[in-house]
């Protein structure tokens, strides 16, 4: 094979490489604005309050830090998100029973109120034991969805590192299939591989 036909053909397959990384950098650019701004927006939405402190006398000096530079903002981020549901969050829900554990002492309240329904504290005891039901499991749903808030706007960061380096590559790729024409130039028309 000649070498002059040989190096146009690898010249040519790097500038669709560098067309093919440069749309690819297009499109994750793109979705990580979708996730940055959408996860944003929705957040924003819920004007949910980041307190200064955890209430946790435990928590790792990070976790004051973040809290403390944060108090009184109105959450925006996936890192907010996450750090509000992981360590604020979890925290109050620590001193709770789980969902599971709430319901079947709820259900049992519930039954002995209704086998004696004149029993005033068989009945405020099925209410107080609904209401913790109802705090966990509130309480658990919300840090669910500000967890998964945070996952999708991680998937957003990640796609923003991925763009800049399909955009690196695209650009590497242009300069070398640019430096393969100017060395297609310099080949002799009788060299061989």
């Amino acid at each position: 094979m000649k070498r002059k036909t040989f190096d146009k053909i690898v010249t040519f397959v790097g500038f669709g490489l560098s067309a093919l990384l440069l749309v690819a950098a297009a499109l994750l650019n793109w979705g990580a604005t979708f996730a940055t701004s959408a996860v944003g927006d929705q957040l924003a939405a819920q004007k949910i309050s980041i307190p200064g402190n955890t209430g946790d006398p435990d928590a790792s000096k990070d976790v004051v830090d973040f809290f403390a530079a944060n108090a009184d903002k109105i959450m925006t981020t996936g890192k907010q998100a996450e750090m509000y549901a992981d360590h604020y969050i979890q925290f109050h829900l620590n001193a709770m029973p789980t969902y599971a554990d709430a319901s079947n002492a709820s259900r049992v309240a519930s039954g002995r109120a209704a086998a004696d329904p004149t029993n005033a504290e068989l009945k405020a005891d099925a209410d107080k034991k609904a209401a913790i039901v109802e705090t966990v499991f509130k309480g658990q749903s919300l840090r669910g969805m500000l967890l998964n808030a945070y996952a999708f706007w991680e998937l957003g960061q990640i796609a923003s590192i991925s763009a800049m380096a399909a955009l690196v590559g695209a650009l590497l790729m242009l300069l070398l299939s640019i430096a393969g024409l100017i060395h297609i130039r310099r080949t002799s028309e009788d060299a061989t591989i």
